[in-house]
C-alpha cells in the first residue's frame, strides 16, 4: 500500500476510536513518518520519538480528520513540523548542534519530498475535478495554463471579477479540504512556475 491513499472506512473507523484501524495506519506509515525523522535529524533515537510523538497527535486528533482526506498527508505534515521543532531545539545547543553536523550525510536526497508533492498534486487534482464546472475551468486556465483573469474573461465573455470570484471559491474549496495538509504545500504547488 506504498504512497496509496487509505480507504476512507478505515479513516472513518479511527475518527470512530477504533484502535485496530489505528494499527493498521500505525503498520503502514510509522516506517515513512520514521525516515522523515531521520532525513532531518539523523538520529534514531529521536526519529523514534517523532514517530510516537506523531500516532499519538494522529490519535489525538483524529476526531477532526477528513474521512475523504490523504492519511498520509496529513502524517507527513504532522512528522515534518515535529522535526523541525526538534531542530530548532538542537540548533539551541551548541553540543547538539556539532553532533548533527557530523551526522549529516553530504548528498542530499529528494526522495520523500518529491513523493509527498506528487502525493499532494493528486490529491489536489481530485478534489479540483470536483469543484462546479465554470469553477474547475477557470482554476485550470489560471494556474495550469496560466492565462491572466482578464484573458480568461475575453475567452469566455465574462467579466474579470466573475472570473476572480470563480477562483476564490475554487482556492476556499481547496484550502478547506486541505487544511490538515497545510495551505503553504497548496501554495508551492499552484504558484510555483
Amino acid at each position: 500500500m506504498n504512497n496509496k491513499f487509505i480507504d476512507g472506512s478505515s479513516i472513518k473507523e479511527l475518527i470512530a476510536g477504533n484502535e485496530s484501524a489505528f494499527t493498521t495506519i500505525y503498520d503502514l506509515y510509522s516506517e515513512k513518518v520514521y525516515r522523515i525523522a531521520f532525513r532531518f535529524l539523523k538520529d534514531r533515537a529521536q526519529s523514534e520519538e517523532i514517530v510516537q510523538e506523531t500516532f499519538i497527535s494522529l490519535w489525538l486528533s483524529r476526531e477532526k480528520l477528513d474521512a475523504d482526506g490523504n492519511i498520509w498527508l496529513y502524517l507527513f505534515v504532522i512528522a515534518k513540523r515535529l522535526s523541525l521543532n526538534t531542530l530548532r531545539q538542537i540548533c539551541k545547543s551548541t553540543d547538539l548542534a556539532e553532533k548533527l553536523f557530523h551526522s549529516v550525510a553530504e548528498g542530499h536526497n529528494n526522495t520523500e519530498e518529491e513523493i509527498f508533492v506528487r502525493d499532494l498534486e493528486q490529491y489536489a487534482e481530485r478534489i479540483i475535478e470536483k469543484l462546479p464546472r465554470q469553477q474547475k475551468l477557470v482554476f485550470k486556465l489560471s494556474r495550469v495554463d496560466g492565462l491572466s483573469y482578464k484573458e480568461i474573461a475575453e475567452q469566455h465573455n465574462i467579466s474579470p471579477n466573475t472570473v476572480k470570484n470563480h477562483m476564490v471559491e475554487a482556492l476556499k474549496t481547496l484550502r478547506s479540504h486541505l487544511n490538515a495538509v497545510d495551505f503553504v504545500y497548496l501554495s508551492l504547488l499552484f504558484f510555483r512556475r
